[in-house]
């Protein structure tokens, strides 16, 4: 008897403990009310951008709509990718909204017909390479940056491009071993976009390759980790990080570079996926976003841009977008992108991946 009573027990504990348990890949969530609302509807939000970033503006947008209570999931782009695709072969609930900086991946969603149409006066505004099929916009504009901590290179040895970065992992790569840091590309959808476009766009790509090896350069996860530990000088310089993070917490010692070569330029993208529940919803935070005031949240945490700081050199010349549309498949082929894996597995082949 006390054995059974033990088994029934103990069943209920692991139950419990499994549901308990966060679903893959999803590393946080919160909830968003208007004050002394009675809310109605569960509007939810998958996003690859912290909540700590979007939580003034999610605070707007439910101010507005005292009757919806607004989940926000904070992803890895990478399993918020599977997690879509599941969603849209009616494997697991859908989110009302997708976002995500792997925006390779959301133009796989939308080419394999996961994705909802929807025009309006705002999303009609968006340039050209902001917007695919109506089912895919672009909300932010982020540049893609070099960092340095300013105590530990001297300003001789900032590099400015990549060419001059090539030069000082040749120059002194002993003085750089094991203290220059970038996305390890399979983890981050993230890193592998922007390794994969410099790879099309940059004659400096293969000596890149070769200089990360040269000086056993550091492959890890994730741009807060990454911007702390150049910032605290576990590093010296960061590689290709998303500068829109770097102003998001103190951070004294650490200066940023727009390359002058070119700067490539992302642009978060939102789906209202085709099994949205909260269809209304979801386009009516679309437009928020899009709107003048959502502009403005936007660029008060940076997820809006420009490369005019008196520190940077840049001109429009040399801004690079990253496209949403079917070019970015290219990225997506399983035998391209396997193989680009392997090369860059290969540059980090002595122990530097975490």
């Amino acid at each position: 008897m006390i054995r059974a009573i033990f088994a029934t027990w103990l069943m209920s504990l692991i139950a419990v403990i499994a549901h308990a348990t966060p679903v893959r890949g999803q590393e946080a969530t919160e909830i968003f009310v208007a004050p002394d609302s009675t809310p109605d509807a569960t509007f939810v939000i998958r996003s690859t951008t912290d909540i700590s970033i979007f939580s003034d503006l999610l605070e707007a947008f439910v101010r507005e709509r005292p009757s919806v209570e607004l989940r926000y999931e904070q992803w890895g782009s990478n399993d918020l990718y599977a997690d879509s695709r599941e969603a849209c072969d009616g494997q697991r609930t859908s989110a009302d909204v997708v976002i995500s900086s792997g925006v390779h991946q959301m133009v796989d969603l939308v080419n394999r017909a996961c994705a909802s149409a929807y025009t309006s006066e705002l999303t009609a505004q968006l340039p050209r390479q902001r917007m695919w099929r109506n089912e895919l916009w672009g909300i932010t504009r982020e540049a893609a940056v070099i960092i340095y901590n300013k105590n530990l290179v001297a300003n001789e040895e900032v590099p400015r491009t990549r060419f001059t970065l090539l030069d000082l992992m040749r120059r002194s790569p002993d003085d750089y071993r094991g203290q220059i840091a970038t996305y390890d590309i399979e983890a981050s959808g993230l890193g592998f976009l922007f390794a994969f476009m410099d790879s099309q766009q940059a004659t400096t790509f293969g000596g890149l390759l070769e200089g990360f090896a040269r000086v056993d350069a550091v492959a890890t996860c994730c741009s807060a980790e990454i911007i702390s530990s150049v910032d605290e000088g576990r590093y010296k310089i960061a590689y290709n990080v998303l500068g829109s993070y770097v102003n998001t917490a103190p951070h004294d010692n650490l200066g940023v570079i727009y390359p002058e070569d070119y700067t490539m330029f992302l642009s978060r993208a939102l789906m209202i996926p085709k099994a949205a529940r909260e269809k209304e919803l979801a386009a009516a935070f679309l437009d928020f976003l899009l709107s003048p005031e959502g502009r403005t949240l936007l660029k008060q945490v940076d997820l809006i841009q420009e490369s005019n700081s008196d520190e940077n050199a840049g001109s429009d010349s040399t801004e690079r977008y990253i496209p949403i549309d079917p070019t970015l498949l290219v990225a997506m082929d399983a035998l391209r992108r396997d193989r680009f894996n392997a090369k860059w597995r290969d540059t980090f082949s002595k122990g530097q991946m975490p």
